[in-house]
């Protein structure tokens, strides 16, 4: 089997999976609905990708493997079926492309990209992860060899698939419940499997339902419990974690706050199985953060912009507490947050979370919702978010030092003092970078 076809080539993780396979000696194709930044690097890396899709992509594949926002009626995905070509969900693809792997497989509702890219600095391996680690800048680094650091996905239990030889989870909170149609016994069970699954686990000691798991006594490690003297230092302008953890001393790793020492020691913890603790403490240093994940687009005496990723009321409580340090330590004052809501589902399911999320910023802006393929819903927000005067806006303009937005209630605004950080999981990293 050598010819595959990805349908949905743009996702960020199915992207990595693309390249992967790739460099392992398969002709790729692929489609999407729309160009993008990501369809333009695939195309430059000599994969053929057609926009919009279309039934002429269907060719003589010998697998067509689609991503989780395409819907069965697709005319590729019904070409290939009238062709007689395996057509597998990406979750499904997981267990051929996998199956063969020595795979480090990280999971959890949040922090699994950080700690995905910090285990890819310090264990040798291919790397596919849904993000872009500035160490490798890209989401996929191909190695030769058996090991495979890969970012698994608990959102359509595609994890299950992942073929774990260390399964390694950073939290269990539950997230994508209309995917498991809302029933907790389903969602946890799922992280139970994929916990079982492994040789080797590694958790967060800390979360409420990973830390009932006594049956997984012999294999589990809990790193949480035990990292203490949490200090954020600067260096050459860079912001660093360093913490103890355990026994095994005192490490440094890029970025602010208790969540980062909280990441650093499970790719540790999983890393101990391969290497010594003195080889696991120098190469840390090499993970450098990810795009999109406290990426600091620019820091002068009176101005910081960032951007993150955040799109889940637990995610931006926690980077807020590092942007005030942070703030802090800039001797800034003002933290404005932009919030681009992502997925009407989520910010209803969560909405009395969200609300309360932002406490403690000076002012607020609330884009319109990313839909992400939703059907449209009403929310409330001026009635919801009422104490924090939030500023309303269609977009926002990246203008040389400065954020400037089109406030429906106040008219143009322009920000250029203190702390700006954005959140979301849609385009608001481009309107970030002013490249849209």
């Amino acid at each position: 089997m050598k010819k595959i076809h990805f349908v949905g080539i743009g996702g960020i993780g199915l992207s990595a999976l693309a390249k992967y396979l790739k460099v392992e000696g398969y002709t790729i194709t692929g489609s999407d609905i729309i160009a993008t930044r990501i369809t333009a690097g695939l195309v430059k890396e000599g994969i053929d990708v057609v926009i919009p899709h279309h039934e002429s992509c269907i060719k003589d594949q010998d697998m067509v493997i689609y991503s989780a926002v395409i819907k069965a009626d697709n005319v590729e995905l019904v070409k290939a079926r009238e062709k007689g070509i395996p057509v597998l969900s990406r979750r499904e693809a997981l267990c051929f492309i996998l199956k063969d792997k020595r795979v480090f497989s990280v999971c959890g509702a949040h922090g699994k990209s950080t700690t995905s890219a910090m285990l890819a600095s310090i264990i040798e391996g291919s790397v596919i992860i849904g993000a872009e680690s500035k160490q490798f800048g890209a989401n996929m680094f191909y190695q030769k060899g058996e090991n495979v650091i890969f970012e698994a996905d608990e959102s359509d239990e595609s994890f299950l698939n992942s073929n774990p030889y260390i399964a390694v989870v950073t939290n269990a909170e539950p997230e994508h419940m209309e995917f498991y149609e809302y029933d907790y016994e389903r969602f946890y069970g799922a992280y139970k499997t994929f916990l079982t699954s492994a040789k080797i686990c590694v958790i967060n000691a800390e979360d409420a339902f990973l830390s009932t798991l006594t049956d997984l006594e012999a294999t589990r490690l809990y790193p949480s419990k035990d990292i203490r003297e949490i200090e954020t230092v600067m260096r050459e302008g860079e912001p660093y974690t360093s913490f103890v953890l355990k026994e095994l001393g005192r490490f440094e790793v890029w970025g602010i706050g208790a969540h980062m020492a909280l990441d650093a020691s499970l790719a540790i913890l999983a890393s101990l199985h391969e290497m010594g603790v003195e080889s696991i403490r120098e190469k840390l240093k090499n993970y450098k953060g990810i795009k999109k994940r406290f990426d600091i687009l620019q820091a002068t005496e009176t101005f910081a912009l960032i951007d993150d990723y955040a799109h889940h009321p637990t995610e931006i409580k926690a980077t807020l507490t590092s942007t005030k340090t942070y703030a802090k330590m800039l001797g800034l004052k003002k933290i404005t947050a932009i919030w681009q809501p992502h997925k009407y589902s989520r910010t209803i399911d969560n909405l009395e979370a969200f609300v309360n999320c932002f406490e403690g910023v000076d002012e607020l802006v609330i884009l319109p919702v990313w839909k992400a393929g939703e059907k449209e819903q009403f929310i409330d927000f001026e009635k919801e978010f009422a104490r924090y005067h939030p500023q309303f806006a269609t977009r926002i303009h990246r203008i040389e030092d400065s954020i400037h937005i089109d406030a429906r209630n106040s008219g143009k605004k322009v920000y250029d003092t203190g702390v700006v950080i954005g959140f979301g999981a849609g385009d608001i990293t481009y309107q970030l970078r002013g490249l849209l």
